[in-house]
């Protein structure tokens, strides 16, 4: 089995994600591949001279030919030896049960999703921008079919060199929930291991949280505008309306003590708005 982790720029952040790794309670062994995008932070000496280098298996690898995290996990899943490929995010921390949980499910399904916590690495400031569903629940599109989040996922090795990877072109977000779609469409399933826990690290800046959330929103309109001949739905004019209001009567120019609501909230939501409109323009359909 292997463990792909797409990295930049994370020589100060990795270590506890790679304690993590060494703490699992997952009776056999596997490796680790750090997947570099182009880092200049001596991340690359980091991982070839760190005290778990051996216990880990951990390597090392150039993926700095392309920017994105698709490439770089593309990277780690084709210079992977296990059969099943594993995936977490260099920023985050896997829970002690979550590499067990993930390999159990994985043998009934071709991609597994597992749960997704963000009170262990955020102040909960910073939690209450960006509420997360509970680890319970799969992640999905209602009406449509599941999907992953690339921070927490795994999936067969023949599966992903069935469906070719992770598709490059998705610079925004999704391409997790791009790559699931096309596993499903193949005749594989998705299922979710809610065990199998991530803490997952937020934006701690207001810019970096609208940024993201900007981000997310054009990436979204992609992946509509490559599944709507699939049956993807369109989001409900109610939906949007819904987000009006909700910018307009939870605005942080009025005071928190009216509005309830943290001003990193809104700006989560008023960012995605704002990227599903480009995406929109973009992609050339009506994804708002």
């Amino acid at each position: 089995m292997s463990v792909v982790i797409p990295a930049r720029n994370a020589r100060n952040l990795i270590d506890r994600q790679l304690e993590a790794l060494a703490t699992q309670d997952y009776p056999a062994g596997f490796e680790v591949l750090i997947c570099d995008n182009g880092s200049r932070d001596g991340l690359r000496r980091h991982i070839e001279t760190h005290r778990l280098r051996e216990k880990l298996q951990m390597k090392w690898l150039d993926a700095s030919e392309r920017a994105g995290t698709s490439f770089a996990r593309n990277v780690g899943s084709r210079a992977a030896a296990g059969d099943l490929i594993v995936y977490c995010d260099a920023d985050d921390m896997v829970h002690p049960q979550w590499l067990r949980h993930m390999v159990e499910t994985a043998g009934f399904h071709n991609v597994v999703s597992g749960g997704v916590e963000t009170t262990s690495l955020n102040a909960p400031e910073v939690a209450s921008w960006r509420p997360m569903p509970d680890a319970e629940e799969p992640f999905e599109f209602p009406g449509f079919m599941n999907v992953v989040s690339g921070c927490n996922m795994a999936c067969w090795r023949d599966d992903f060199m069935a469906v070719g990877g992770f598709d490059e072109t998705y610079v925004s977000g999704y391409e997790d929930a791009d790559f699931a779609l096309r596993v499903q469409l193949r005749g594989g399933t998705v299922g979710h291991a809610p065990e199998a826990l991530v803490g997952y690290r937020l934006r701690e800046t207001l810019r970096g949280t609208f940024s993201q959330s900007a981000q997310y929103g054009l990436g979204n309109v992609q992946l509509y505008a490559d599944y709507r001949d699939y049956g993807m739905p369109r989001r409900p004019v109610i939906a949007l309306l819904d987000v009006l209001l909700y910018l307009t009567l939870r605005n942080p120019l009025l005071p928190e003590v009216v509005t309830r609501v943290p001003a990193g909230r809104w700006l989560f939501q008023a960012g995605h708005l704002l990227g599903r409109i480009k995406g929109s323009v973009r992609y050339g359909c009506f994804y708002v």
